[in-house]
């Protein structure tokens, strides 16, 4: 199922003229090994908000190739993001790009485990969510007491091919329901979903 009509999204990809080589090469990979990257459109999206937020720490849960995290780095001002991978050869690559973007001064590189790495770092501005669908509402759980004041929450694929709002539905689908319900029914938290791409939720700490 669409979220969007196919030619709108294709618009909207038609109205940036600004060019970056690394992307384009990161999103040409990612559509080559049909690996999931956020892609252009939601990467401009969490461009704007750390432009908008100008945050100190961002730790993304589930980093792949490092796609996300350099629409993050590139829209740093002196704050560093935090990558998680649990398959070496994707983190390897995601420094590669780095280097080559000169960003790597903004970025550290874990592997591992992306919920227990998070869980080592406080006072974290924007938390992430990538990883697998059947985990983000326990990622919230464990990493609640280490965001800060306002922290911003981003989950991807929070409306999973659309596949939220049919009658019969798989666990994956049913896991992302169950943390959609549960971001917007969080106390202290104001939450707003986005159908952009696949579906991107934001949650404000108030």
């Amino acid at each position: 199922m669409f979220i969007t009509n196919p030619q709108i999204e294709e618009y909207l990809k038609s109205l940036p003229k600004e060019k970056d080589p690394i992307l384009e090469e990161m999103e040409n990979l990612g559509h080559k090994l049909n690996f999931p990257i956020v892609d252009k459109l939601v990467g401009r999206f969490l461009y704007l908000i750390t432009k908008l937020k100008n945050p100190q720490l961002i730790v993304e849960v589930g980093s792949g190739f490092g796609y996300s995290a350099y629409w993050f780095a590139k829209a740093l001002n002196k704050g560093k993001v935090v990558l998680t991978e649990y398959r070496e050869e994707n983190i390897n690559l995601a420094k590669k790009f780095f280097e080559r973007g000169n960003l790597i001064d903004k970025a550290d590189f874990r592997l591992g485990d992306g919920i227990e790495i998070a869980s080592e770092y406080k006072n974290i501005d924007i938390l992430f969510l990538d990883l697998e669908k059947r985990r983000y509402k326990e990622a919230i759980e464990k990493l609640l007491p280490n965001l800060s004041s306002n922290a911003l929450i981003i989950a991807d694929n929070v409306l999973w091919h659309g596949k939220v709002v049919e009658e019969e539905i798989d666990n994956q689908t049913k896991a992302i329901k169950e943390f959609n319900e549960f971001m917007f029914s969080l106390p202290n938290f104001f939450s707003v979903m986005i159908p952009l791409r696949d579906g991107v939720l934001v949650s404000l700490k108030e």
